[in-house]
């Protein structure tokens, strides 16, 4: 099974060539790479937090796979992790004929029937940011994120060796895209041999709330020098509340998941300790290009299961992402080759 980097560059590889030539779109073009000439796709995306701007690569990543493939998509689901509203988004891109779909499954089980009669209606399905890998599926793009916890509690256990309070703060305990990865936080910590006491903290989907949530504990829990999240909008709450009240000079650490720009920029500061990438953009452009790949070649060509990757951006590795807004990261609207 191919996997990470090396299969996003060949699949980023394959769609750069079909976009050479001078006519990509119509059969008959020799050119290498050229795709021919097929119906305008519809691709529907089931989020869980639809609003979310760790999602805004994503959907620039959904967006630029479409221009290139010639398909459309659809963006979908909920604002507030609500499972009940996911699923009936789910049900009407089935009802409404979608030509394919992508789910973030972030329930055990409340997606396999959805799947289920969209597969048997021949509407392919992939899962993307949260899998459950009893569903059905045709494969996952995503980060591994269990491994993903469990990689950062290691990092907490060399910031703390004679052990501490720490806090993980989520967003919705118990969602399958964020939950496995504060267990596995826990997990390494406890088998690290270190005394540590861990605490979770929700702090809800909204990314205001979230910082309330993060400054309301840390004002009222001072023993809890390490502060770490395992989502976006937490971990952009901890940047901002360590600035606001200088906690690095007062001994705590900070850090967690993905790479808004206040939590890009607390980390070149020295603010926070690091942030992981899970390269949102490719979740999205991944998607549409499995997703297109399967319809044309007729079910020849089987989307693979993809991690999307674990990188530890820290303050020595920060200065690219910080050299120019972008599409790839979320920050800006307009692609840019940056070098």
């Amino acid at each position: 099974m191919l996997r990470g980097a090396g299969l996003a560059g060949m699949a980023a590889g394959m769609v750069a060539l079909a976009g050479c030539g001078s006519d990509t779109k119509s059969g008959g073009s020799d050119t290498a790479g050229s795709f021919p000439a097929t119906p305008k796709w519809k691709f529907v995306f089931v989020n869980h937090v639809t609003t979310n701007p760790f999602f805004q690569a994503t959907q620039y990543g959904i967006q630029d796979a479409c221009s290139l493939l010639n398909v459309t998509y659809q963006w979908t689901g909920s604002e507030t992790s609500n499972v009940s509203q996911m699923v009936s988004a789910m049900n009407t891109a089935i009802t409404s004929g979608a030509d394919g779909i992508a789910v973030s499954l972030v329930d055990q089980s409340a997606f396999n029937a959805p799947v289920k009669q969209a597969l048997a209606k021949n509407i392919p399905v992939v899962s993307y940011n949260a899998d459950v890998t009893t569903n059905a599926r045709l494969a996952y793009v995503g980060q591994d994120l269990f491994a993903a916890g469990q990689a950062m509690g290691k990092r907490i256990a060399s910031l703390f060796p004679d052990g501490g309070s720490i806090a993980v703060f989520i967003a919705t305990p118990g969602s399958l895209n964020i939950q496995p990865r504060a267990d596995g936080a826990v997990a390494a910590l406890k088998a690290s041999g270190g005394k540590f006491t861990v605490k979770q903290v929700a702090t809800g989907a909204d990314v205001n709330p979230e910082q309330a949530a993060v400054d309301a504990f840390t004002q009222g829990n001072k023993a809890f020098r390490g502060l770490f999240a395992v989502d976006a909008g937490s971990t952009q709450g901890i940047a901002n509340v360590m600035r606001k009240y200088s906690l690095r000079d007062q001994g705590y650490h900070g850090g967690g998941f993905d790479l808004l720009t206040p939590t890009e920029q607390a980390i070149s500061d020295g603010i926070l300790d690091f942030t992981i990438d899970q390269s949102a953009y490719l979740q999205g452009f991944l998607s549409v290009l499995y997703l297109y790949l399967y319809k044309l070649s007729g079910t020849l060509v089987s989307p693979p299961i993809t991690d999307t990757g674990l990188k530890f951006v820290t303050k020595d590795l920060v200065t690219p992402y910080l050299k120019a807004q972008n599409r790839f990261e979320g920050s800006s609207p307009k692609q840019v080759y940056i070098h």
